[in-house]
């Protein structure tokens, strides 16, 4: 299954939930009770979380998308050269000594969007997925302030 059929399974999920979270809520005011008037309004209160999520997910999604084809037109996409197990699994070793290089490049160059992208990558690789995430929304937020720069010159 790729990624996006699975975000687009989950994606429906979550409205399906939302609605039933929904209807509930309905029934549970409906009651006339004060717990259940109160379970009611919960019930009102997640569905609007659960798309914020998505959203935020898939503008975080397309904005990666966005920064990964800039980089690949450029040339600049870093280059998988991570040892690997017989497995197939990335070499924990392999994978840090990469992550170092990149790292000092951002510390390197801390306004450049493209190193901290090539940083995200290398969390990942290394199974930092948190500062993976981080890495990469503070590319993206380096790049749209790049872009912002050059259209107001």
């Amino acid at each position: 299954m790729t990624s996006r059929t699975g975000f687009f399974l989950l994606a429906a999920a979550l409205v399906l939930v939302s609605l039933l979270c929904v209807g509930e809520g309905v029934q549970l005011v409906a009651t006339g009770k004060p717990l259940g008037i109160g379970l009611g309004v919960c019930a009102f209160v997640i569905p609007p979380i659960g798309i914020w999520f998505l959203r935020q997910t898939v503008r975080f999604g397309r904005a990666s998308e966005q920064l990964a084809r800039e980089l690949e037109a450029e040339g600049g996409l870093p280059v998988d050269e991570l040892r690997r197990t017989s497995g197939g699994r990335i070499d924990r070793a392999s994978a840090d000594e990469v992550f170092a290089r990149r790292k000092t490049e951002a510390e390197a160059s801390p306004h450049d969007w493209r190193a901290f992208f090539r940083l995200a990558v290398a969390y990942a690789d290394a199974g930092d997925t948190p500062r993976a995430r981080k890495a990469m929304q503070h590319a993206i937020k380096l790049h749209s302030t790049t872009t912002e720069t050059r259209s107001t010159a």
